[in-house]
């Protein structure tokens, strides 16, 4: 089959022709049909957040979706012609958290999907038939790619932070490819938003699809998203992850404001003040992807109207280093799709 590999951290992936994989015992091989491109799998292959040199090679791609053909010893035959998308956590489905539904706590967690095993950046996956999740009825597969990461990780932390209508809500990265999933779940869940980006064109769609904005390439954005929310924000999610992003969020905080964290980069530490903590009743919280019960219901939204998939741009299976590069550049309107 044709694969895009990971040889060597960085952008680049080399283009082969590799043996199609059979499906072992749990498992399913699925006939990807599209899969989605955004920063998680560049940061993982740039190395960003971990290092997972001795798991190379491998073929990313976390977030695909597609066919069944064929199961594995101890699979339900009845697998075979359902779309699914794949979950992205390798978890057991025994554990105490993984019972609760809280699989990205799993206590015997074996990695995730496209780093501990091959993903999607290729014409076809092997999956653990517990990753793999039917796609609702109706939905293109190409937009069904936002669903188990983009418009998943968005219902999690809005379920995390308990947002609602009571809420002033800031999103920092509002027009990538979770941020863009992200304004409009916090919508759907009745706060106000206020969505911070870089660049006229990803400002001036978030300012089309009925958000307040704030472009962050142009002066003080926290004091413009001060001016804008009138010292209320409630809720802040920062997507960018960096310590002036991270500590800006908090310093927009009215009191019981809720700083909600999602990103890993290594080299990134924030100053916190213990007394502004305290005085303002803060809370920062580390929201962790999500279960595999948030990403169906993620899809009955989608299903219905209520979340709208942004996929911007699509390119052939040996064409994926344009929408790396574009992502690079940050000019790439919520998610990239390859299809194989």
């Amino acid at each position: 089959m044709r694969a895009l590999v990971l040889r060597a951290h960085g952008d680049h992936l080399s283009a082969e022709e590799v043996p199609t994989p059979t499906p072992g015992r749990g498992e399913v091989l699925v006939r990807v049909e599209a899969c989605g491109v955004g920063l998680t799998v560049l940061n993982y292959m740039a190395g960003a957040t971990r290092v997972h040199a001795e798991k190379l090679p491998r073929i990313p791609g976390h977030e695909f979706v597609g066919t069944v053909v064929a199961c594995g010893p101890e699979v339900d035959t009845s697998f075979v012609g359902r779309r699914v998308m794949a979950y992205f956590y390798l978890s057991c489905g025994a554990c105490e958290f993984c019972r609760l539904a809280h699989e990205p706590l799993c206590l015997h967690l074996r990695g995730q999907v496209g780093v501990a095993s091959d993903g999607g950046f290729a014409e076809y996956a092997v999956l653990p038939a517990f990753n793999a999740l039917a796609v609702p009825e109706g939905v293109d597969p190409v937009a069904a790619t936002t669903i188990p990461d983009a418009v998943a990780t968005p219902l999690h932390v809005c379920r995390r932070a308990a947002a609602g209508p009571q809420d002033t809500a800031l999103v920092v990265g509002a027009a990538g490819g979770v941020g863009i999933h992200m304004v409009q779940m916090l919508k759907a869940f009745g706060a106000r938003v206020v969505a911070v980006d870089r660049g006229g064109e990803k400002v001036e769609a978030l300012r089309t699809m009925g958000f307040e904005t704030v472009d962050a390439s142009h002066g003080d954005w926290v004091a413009r998203v001060r001016a804008v929310a009138s010292d209320r924000v409630t809720l802040a999610v920062d997507l960018v992850g960096r310590r002036e992003t991270l500590e800006g969020c908090v310093d927009l905080l009215g009191p019981r404001g809720r700083l909600v964290v999602l990103t890993t980069f290594r080299d990134v530490a924030v100053s916190l003040s213990p007394a502004r903590l305290v005085a303002g009743e803060l809370q920062v919280l580390g929201s962790r992807y999500a279960s595999r019960w948030e990403v169906q219901q993620a899809g009955r939204m989608v299903q219905e109207g209520r979340i709208r998939p942004v996929v911007s741009e699509t390119r052939r299976l040996e064409q994926a280093g344009e929408l790396v590069a574009k992502l690079r550049q940050g000019v790439l309107l919520g998610r990239g799709a390859v299809v194989p």
